[in-house]
Formats: C-alpha cells, sequence, structure tokens
C-alpha cells in the first residue's frame, strides 16, 4: 500500500507560467445547497478556490444564490429550478462537484438526474451518494467520497461491517462503481483502477466535525480542474486536506470547524511556488 507523500506531487505545486490567466486552471461547477444547507457549497466553491482553480460557479436553490455572493464574491452564484437551467452552465465548466447540501427532495433528485449526465471529472459527495446508493451505476470518470456510513449504505453492509475491513471495503466500492474510491475516516484510503491503494496518515481527531466532507470535495473539485488525472487529483486532494487540518490544530482539535482549514489549503498548495 502505499503513503501518500507531498513531494511526490510536487510536479503538480511548482510555480506558475507568468503569462498564465484563470482560464488555464478550470472551471469547478458545485451543485447542492437545498434549504438549509447553503453553506455546504459556500465551503466547497472557496476550497477550490483555495487550492487553485481558476474559476468557481455554483449552481444552487434561488433563495441561496444572492446571499452566496455576499458570503464571497468572487463564487458565481446562480439560481437553479430546472435541468435546463443547467445547460449552459454544464456548457462552460471543466469538473462537476455534486452533492454537498443537495438533500433528497425533488429539487434535489433533479439536480442530481442531471449530474449523472456529466461525462467530464465529477466529484460525489454527501447526499449524492446516498441517492447512488439508490440506483447504483458504473462511471470512469468519477471520485467517490464516502464516509464509513455512507460506504455501508453503497455496499449495502454495516458501518461497523466497512471498518472492520477498510481495505477490502474501498475495494469493493471501487469495483461495484468504478472511477476512484476515497473512503474517508481514520486513514483514508484512496483506490483507482490500477488497484493499488494510497493510504493517508495525515489528519486528526478535530476533523471530525460538519462541512469537513464539503471542503474535501471543493478541494478534490480544484484539484481536477486544474488538469490533474483523476487518480492523482484524489491523492493529492485528500493530503492537502488532511495537512491543513493538521496545521488548523496546532491551535487545538476541539472546536476545530471546517472553515479553519481554508487558508491553510493555500498555504500547503503553495509549499514550491
Amino acid at each position: 500500500m502505499d503513503k501518500l507523500q507531498l513531494k511526490n506531487f510536487k510536479h503538480y505545486l511548482l510555480p506558475r507560467a507568468r503569462e498564465a490567466n484563470k482560464g488555464n486552471f478550470g472551471h469547478v461547477l458545485i451543485l447542492g445547497g437545498d434549504e438549509g444547507y447553503s453553506g455546504a457549497v459556500c465551503l466547497a466553491a472557496e476550497a477550490a478556490l483555495r487550492v487553485g482553480a481558476g474559476l468557481v460557479s455554483v449552481a444552487t436553490r434561488p433563495e441561496h444564490a444572492k446571499m452566496l455572493n455576499l458570503v464571497r464574491p468572487e463564487i458565481m452564484c446562480h439560481a437553479v429550478n430546472s435541468i435546463e437551467a443547467l445547460q449552459p452552465l454544464f456548457a462552460k465548466a471543466t469538473v462537476l462537484v455534486l452533492g454537498p447540501g443537495l438533500g433528497q427532495s425533488a429539487w434535489s433528485k433533479m439536480l442530481y438526474s442531471a449530474g449523472l449526465t456529466w461525462e467530464k471529472p465529477l466529484i460525489l459527495d454527501a447526499d449524492g451518494l446516498n441517492l447512488l446508493a439508490e440506483h447504483p451505476c458504473k462511471k470512469p470518470n468519477w471520485i467517490l467520497t464516502p464516509h464509513p456510513g455512507e460506504a455501508g449504505r453503497l455496499l449495502k453492509k454495516s458501518t461497523q461491517a466497512i471498518q472492520q475491513d477498510r481495505l477490502l471495503a474501498a475495494t469493493e466500492l471501487q469495483h461495484k462503481f468504478a472511477g476512484v474510491t476515497v473512503l474517508k475516516g481514520f486513514g483514508t484510503l484512496v483506490i483507482g483502477s490500477d488497484a493499488v491503494p494510497a493510504i493517508c496518515h495525515a489528519g486528526n481527531p478535530g476533523m471530525a466535525t460538519a462541512g469537513m466532507g464539503d471542503v474535501l470535495s471543493g478541494v478534490l473539485g480544484g484539484m481536477a480542474a486544474q488538469g490533474i488525472p483523476l487518480q492523482d487529483a484524489a491523492k493529492l486532494g485528500v493530503l492537502v486536506h488532511s495537512m491543513a487540518g493538521d496545521l488548523a490544530a496546532k491551535m487545538g482539535e476541539r472546536g476545530m470547524i471546517a472553515s479553519d482549514l481554508i487558508l491553510y489549503l493555500r498555504k500547503i498548495v503553495n509549499k514550491w511556488s
């Protein structure tokens, strides 16, 4: 099993060309933020920007769109109530993040169904995974990011069974759904089509709090948007997210919140800049 180390991904984090522009670093589109969950898409969007995505858009509930612009004006927010409204957003994006704060309402399922038609890199998280568990399918171009509970629903097993053999669970998830599986938790595992698993030893218990998965989804989307191959984007994203958690925990693990990681993400991806 490979141990994730930042130095192995240095070639993705070298200084940018002086003539670079935002179009060189991809456009992440995030679908989610059902009623009461606007914070999830906000966290994912800012994380994508902080790891270097050139552009980030959010498609969300109409009542959330204006508010998100106030919180982080760099995010392009769009009110979406139909599949038709998504089409021009799909045309511009290079990577899709589907699931943060998605919910399981009729509106949520509409976004989910539209997202499954996406043929470019896709990060599936949160309720996107719960909806996938109801109607399993395979896609070679996605990263799935389940925690043990979601992994259990995807494999029709108990959370305890997942935790008893995490490597087996990650392998089964990758075989069942294709793409790249990120099984979150203590010793997060990443496994793709080459079947060589990687483990992340960074991270800490302070990261066991709401919104951490949303930040990770944004990080993964931001990495993939910059043209990093999907499996490496998953490995690098998991490692950068966990390392940011460790830096944030220097003030103490208890009471740490997901947004504490955001500025540390920027510090880590600029290590060789």
